[in-house]
């Protein structure tokens, strides 16, 4: 099967290897010149998954045109701030052609507040199958195929089984699911947990205090996720809890290092610095907080999450307003 891969990180580059490695004719598509030589010329994506040596035949191509020429199945794995304009000239180049398209992008439209499945629903023509592929795998040890579970998502359980077959192989296990909204929003809105939990972290603090952000933090995703439309119990599987899990306590989560990062006194300027991997969790806070005042939900570890990022409040305070909530039952 050809497959391409547009979008050249660390999650798409390791979505890429595990395609070619299973026996697929992959191409990975990536803006960076950097990133398609040292693909193509070392079997390494030196920029964004270092050291990590590739699939002999997985090749990496510049043109997007040339990249999706004959495709069957495409993963669609850039930021998602860029999701609509890359996949906008993606599907130009399909012309008629309706491959899967398969949403690995865990994030949001920061400006119309979208889904990326929704983007994708936009974008490309009319009866394009569209799945979501999310859950707790960090592109690292996926490469070192070490034993992963996620869920594929689409509206037509078919879609999803088609999905799911695509990538499962005897390490990368992949449930099926029809809550779209559930698996995307929980795949985007733990985000911005990992980035609270590293905070905490920076601030020096303990176990007490993760586990009851984490559990808090789950109840707020949910309570958005409900009023979009999801399935709440999504949030208590392997897109929902599991992923938050992984990112919020994960040594390899970028959400989590840069709030441990805030939390030891930097500024969001000074955290980002230098880096060239997007961390999600920065718009996604911003885009969860509008969406939350957009639906009447009280979204309070968002908000302070964004007063830490956009409004320099001191972590401290923003601890102390969120321990001095009115009291309320557990599950309000």
């Amino acid at each position: 099967m050809k497959v391409t891969v547009v979008g050249g990180g660390a999650w798409g580059t390791a979505l890429a290897d595990l395609l070619a490695r299973k026996g697929e004719q992959v191409t990975l598509w990536a803006r960076e010149s950097e990133v398609i030589e040292s693909i193509n010329h070392r079997h390494r994506n030196d920029m964004f998954l270092p050291g990590a040596e590739l699939a002999q035949g997985l090749r990496a191509e510049a043109d997007l045109a040339v990249a999706l020429r004959g495709v069957e199945t495409v993963v669609s794995a850039a930021p998602s701030h860029v999701v609509r304009a890359v996949m906008s000239q993606a599907a130009a180049a399909l012309a008629d052609a309706r491959p899967l398209v398969v949403s690995a992008s865990k994030g949001l439209d920061p400006d119309r507040l979208e889904r990326p499945s929704h983007v994708l629903g936009e974008v490309l023509a009319a009866g394009t199958p569209v799945a979501v592929l999310s859950g707790p795998s960090f592109a690292w040890e996926v490469f070192q195929r070490q034993p992963t579970a996620v869920v594929a998502a689409a509206s037509d359980h078919d879609v999803a089984q088609r999905t799911q077959r695509v990538f499962s192989t005897n390490y990368f296990r992949v449930y099926s699911h029809t809550d779209v909204v559930g698996v995307e929003l929980a795949g985007a809105l733990k985000n911005v947990v990992a980035l609270a939990a590293g905070i905490l972290e920076g601030l020096g603090l303990g176990f007490n205090p993760r586990a009851a952000l984490i559990t808090r933090g789950l109840a707020e995703i949910t309570r958005l996720g409900v009023a979009l439309g999801a399935q709440p119990m999504t949030f208590a599987g392997l897109a929902g809890m599991g992923d938050l899990i992984l990112t919020a306590t994960g040594a390899l989560s970028r959400n989590r290092t840069l709030g441990v990062a805030l939390g030891q006194g930097q500024t969001l300027e000074q955290a980002l610095a230098g880096k060239t991997a997007v961390v999600e969790g920065v718009n996604t806070t911003r885009t969860a907080v509008a969406l939350g005042e957009r639906h009447g939900v009280e979204l309070p570890i968002a908000r302070e999450v964004a007063n830490i990022l956009f409004q320099h409040k001191p972590p401290h305070q923003a601890i102390s307003d969120l321990m001095e909530r009115e009291l309320k039952a557990e599950g309000r």
